[in-house]
Formats: C-alpha cells, structure tokens, sequence
C-alpha cells in the first residue's frame, strides 16, 4: 500500500462582513461543509421558546423565487445528503455531495438564509409539528431527564431577554402559543455573519475556496452574536416523579476543563477511562460487577465556552440509590489517579476516534466548524494524534490530583418514587425549587 501523503493545513479566513471560514483541502470527487450560525434554542426571546427550531423549518418552505417544493427539488436534483437542525447554541445547515455542485449547494443554502419566502400559511403547521414533538419529550424519560438537568444546572436568571438553556429546542406550549410571523421575521435578524463558521472540506485550491465561500455568502446579514455563559449552579438537587415510571433515570452535573485549556487532553483520557467502552470504570462498577443499571456514561458538554462533565444512569426504582452512590464514588476514585493499563486503553481509544473521525468527510467538516467556533483554531489530526502520543500518565494523573468533581454535582432524577433515590454528599442541598412534569419543565 503506497504512504499517505502528508496532510495538507487547515485553511482559517475571516470574511469582511464577518463570517469565519475553516478549510482543508482533501482530494476526491466530493465535498462536505458544515455551516455553524451561533443562534440556538439557548438565543430564543423569553416567553417565545421554540422559536429558533420553528423558524429553522420555515426557512425551508421557500427562497430565492422557489417555493417549498422547488427548494426541495432544487437540492434532490444536485443529489446532495442535507443535515443539519438546531442546538442549545447554534443552528447548522450541513451538505455534501459532489465537488462539480459545491457552488449551487452553497448558493441555495444562502439563498435559505438571506432569501426566505416565509409563508405564513405555513407557520400553524409547523408550531403544531412542534407541539407534537414537545409531547413526545412525555413518553422519553431520558430526553425528559435531559431538559430538567439543563434546567436545574444552568437555570436562566431572572429578567433576561434570552429564554436560555432550561428548555427543549422544540420550545414551550406557552412559547409555541406567543409565536408570531413578526416575532420570528424579527428573530431571523440575528441569523448572519456574526459569529458563524462554515467548514469546508474539498478538493479545491485554498484561493479558490476563499473566493466560493465570499460569492455565496459574504452578502449574508450581519447578524448577531450573543454568547450565553453557563454558569454551573452546584450542589442542587431535583427530582420529578413519574408514578407510570418503571425506572429511575439519573443525571448529574459537574464541573470540567474549558475547551483549549492546557489540561483539556488529560481530562479527554480521564473521562475515556471514566465512561469509555466495556473496560472503564463506570461500565464495570455499576454493571459488570453489580448490575445496578441498564445504562450508564459519563460524557464531556461543552456549553457557553465552558466545559462540564454530565452523568447518566438508567436503573429500577429500588436499586437507584445503590447506582448514585457507586457513581459518586467511582467520581470520589479519580483524584487517585489511573493505573498504568487504565491510561493506555483510554489514549489508545482516544487515538482511534481521532483517525477514523477524520475519514469522514462530513464529520471532518463538523469537526472544523467546532473547532473554529469553540477552540478558536483548527486543530489538525496530526495535532491531535501528537498531543495523544506526548501526553503521559504523570501528566493524567496530576491533573485528577486537583480535579474533584463529584463534591459539586448537580442532581436530577425522574422517577416513580416521591422523593427519588438520595446521595449523602457532604454539604450537598436540596434545590430551591423542583422542576414540574413535562415538557415545559
């Protein structure tokens, strides 16, 4: 088999009216990009939940002279795979197809953006599709358990414009009822080149790139970029009863390492270790040696330029407490460090996911988008791959020395039991006040 040749460097440009472009050049037939805008559910006006996820959907019904089956048809005949949807920070609009249809994929996508018909006719069938899915969240606890953790850890303060991160992206029955053609046409003004990344991944000339990009969307509004910070409320605890309920769902939150923080490698091989696959911690406590639970994991969030690491465990009723109290001590163990065998696993795991996440081109162009949009640079697989193979279990290991997450955990269950499973942390306290059932919750 013939050596790969070397990777050629990430392209970064900032276009003048603003919008960030991430490139990298890849030879082959197709193309992918990811185009990031940074308007999320977390941006919908208080008192208007839903209304970035309804105007995504209306978005499509219609631009630059087609109406919502010409859209359609336009993309269907260019053969290209569409993806995309809305976020707690950020709405994307993903393409990939092939190289010869780049330009027409990225000036339909534009065209979305800058030149909607917005039908009106069309917004009660959309609310109502959105209300549809807000009754969903009632028959999945997890997607449940998710909101009400969101709600309880990052709760919005009193008198902000924005609703924040305590809601669904579908919204809130009360926000889907206050949508109006004019609230959402105003809402649509945010969408620009503010604070947006498109990553772009083809077989193309840096120049010819940076010309594409600027033809197709440098006419883009300004629009506007307004980080939400997270501000992890600790210590609280929350629980909803389900009395239909034949699990208790868990969920904790606690602090992390910020993206682009000189421990953020460390804490990636901690967390693998943690919750990575059928050798890790949490895997083999809580299921191989007792089986308390279904399911369990631990996985790194990233939300307002912060990090945070968010639990999860799926158990029955009866052995619910059980499950917290080996979570929280399997989180109590990791200032002790990792063995020896823990750390390679977790760095030779980490390795793989770098590598085959890097063949796809979709997931690569994803991958430029975040990076630009949360680490401020494009970090190339090489990077990466390095950073891995120099980082040591003394560098791991020093690093959990300061980390104690489990003291700050934020707690949140669903279940059929009043009071839901408790932990005995020291200093820990109940929340002010418990999330009602729901999807408004």
């Amino acid at each position: 088999m013939p050596a790969r040749s070397h990777p050629i460097p990430a392209h970064l440009w900032t276009l003048p009216g603003g919008l960030t472009v991430a490139f990298e050049r890849r030879t082959g037939p197709g193309f992918a990009f990811d185009l990031r805008v940074p308007v999320g559910s977390a941006h919908d006006p208080a008192g208007h939940e839903g209304a970035s996820a309804v105007l995504e959907e209306w978005l499509f019904k219609g631009a630059a002279g087609l109406d919502a089956r010409a859209l359609q048809d336009a993309f269907d005949d260019l053969g290209v795979r569409r993806g995309g949807g809305v976020g707690p920070e950020a709405t994307r609009f993903s393409v990939s197809g092939l190289t010869a249809d780049l330009s027409a994929a990225l000036t339909l996508t534009a065209s979305v953006l800058s030149d909607p018909h917005l039908p009106e006719g069309e917004l009660p069938v959309l609310t109502d599709l959105a209300r549809q899915d807000l009754e969903g969240l009632l028959d999945s606890p997890a997607d449940r358990l998710a909101t009400l953790a969101r709600q309880t850890a990052f709760p919005t303060p009193p008198g902000t414009p924005l609703s924040g991160y305590g809601h669904p992206a579908s919204g809130t029955p009360q926000g889907l009822e206050a949508l109006t053609p004019t609230t959402l046409r105003a809402h649509l003004q945010r969408y620009g080149q503010a604070g947006s990344v498109l990553g772009l991944v083809a077989d193309l000339a840096p120049e010819q790139a940076h010309a594409l990009a600027l033809g197709t969307l440098g006419g883009l509004r300004p629009g506007a970029h307004d980080p939400i910070p997270a501000t992890l409320r600790t210590r609280a605890r929350a629980h909803t009863t389900d009395p239909d309920a034949e699990q208790t769902h868990l969920s904790l939150t606690m602090p992390g390492v910020p993206p682009g923080h000189p421990d953020w490698m460390a804490w990636q091989v901690a967390l693998t270790a943690l919750s990575g696959g059928s050798a890790s911690r949490l895997f083999h406590a809580v299921r191989e040696e007792r089986g308390l639970a279904y399911a369990v994991s631990a996985n790194p969030v990233i939300l307002g330029g912060s990090g945070f690491l968010s639990a999860y465990a799926g158990s029955t009723p009866a052995r619910a407490p059980e499950t917290l109290q080996v979570i929280l001590a399997e989180l109590h163990r990791l200032p002790q460090g990792l063995t020896p065998a823990e750390f390679e696993r977790a760095r030779a795991g980490l390795a793989v996911s770098v590598v085959f996440g890097a063949e796809s081109m979709r997931a690569r162009a994803h991958a430029l988008t975040r990076d630009a949009a949360v680490f401020g640079r494009i970090r190339s697989v090489t990077e990466l791959r390095e950073s891995l193979s120099k980082l040591t279990l003394d560098d791991v290991n020093s690093f959990l020395t300061r980390y104690h997450p489990a003291p700050d955990a934020t707690t949140v269950t669903i279940g059929p039991d009043e009071h839901g499973p408790q932990s005995h942390e020291p200093g820990a306290h109940a929340s002010d006040s418990t999330p009602s059932e729901g999807p408004h919750a």
